[in-house]
C-alpha cells in the first residue's frame, strides 16, 4: 500500500500533541531512557518501543478491564488501553526519541460479522531513513492475531476484508483523530467505548 502522508514535513511527525503525546512525563521518560540504553540504532529503538506498546500495555477488550486510558503516561501506568491508547504510547515513545511516527486507522468489523457493525482500529506508521515509511500495529497478540515489527514486510493485526466492508485507510496523520479522542473521553468505561468508537474516518 502507498501511504498518504498528511504532511511532507518530518518535523510534523516528531512534535508533541498535548495532552495525548507528551514526552516529559515520568514513565515515558523512564521507558525512553531504558530503550536508548539498550539499543543504539533507530530501527532497534523503534522495535523495542513497539514491544513496549504491544506487550506491556494489555488490550482492555482482551482483558475485559473497564479502564479507559488515552495518553501514553496513563496507559503505561495502568498497563491497560485499547488499540488507540497503544498507538498513542508507541507514537509518544518514538517521537520522544526523535523517530518520526504517525497515526493510521482501519475500519474493521466490531465483532466479526457485518451485523455487529464497524469500528475504527488504530495503528502507527514509522519513518526510518533507510527504509522510509512503514506501518506497524501494537494492538497486542492473542490467538488469531499475530502482529510483529517489520520495516520490510507489513505484519498487522487484522487482514482487511474489503468484501465485508472493511477499509484499510492509507492515511498517516500527524495527530490522533479528534473523533477518536472524543469517543475515548466520552466513555465512562471500556465497555461503553467498545460501541462508541467511530465507525469510519
Amino acid at each position: 500500500m502507498e501511504l498518504l502522508l498528511e504532511s511532507e514535513r518530518l518535523e510534523d511527525y516528531l512534535r508533541e500533541v498535548p495532552p495525548i503525546v507528551v514526552f516529559n512525563t515520568p514513565l515515558v521518560r523512564a521507558n525512553i531512557k531504558a530503550i536508548e540504553a539498550e539499543a543504539s540504532t533507530a530501527e532497534e529503538r523503534a522495535k523495542l518501543a513497539f514491544l513496549v506498546a504491544r506487550d506491556m500495555v494489555h488490550h482492555s477488550f482482551d482483558t475485559k478491564n473497564s479502564t479507559v486510558t488515552i495518553n501514553a503516561e496513563d496507559a503505561l501506568a495502568q498497563h491497560e488501553g485499547i488499540c488507540f491508547a497503544k498507538s498513542h504510547v508507541l507514537a509518544t515513545l518514538l517521537r520522544g526519541m526523535g523517530i518520526p511516527a504517525g497515526f493510521c486507522y482501519q475500519r474493521v468489523l466490531r465483532k466479526g460479522t457485518v451485523e455487529s457493525g464497524y469500528a475504527l482500529h488504530g495503528l502507527n506508521a514509522v519513518y526510518l531513513p533507510q527504509v522510509g515509511w512503514f506501518r506497524v500495529d501494537p494492538r497486542g497478540n492473542k490467538p488469531g492475531i499475530d502482529a510483529h515489527f517489520s520495516a520490510t514486510e507489513e505484519q498487522l493485526a487484522y487482514p482487511i476484508r474489503e468484501e465485508l466492508g472493511e477499509v484499510d485507510y492509507p492515511n498517516v496523520f500527524t495527530a490522533p483523530l479528534p473523533a477518536v479522542i472524543e469517543s475515548m473521553e466520552g466513555s465512562k468505561d471500556s465497555f461503553e467505548l467498545f460501541f462508541k468508537r467511530p465507525q469510519a474516518l
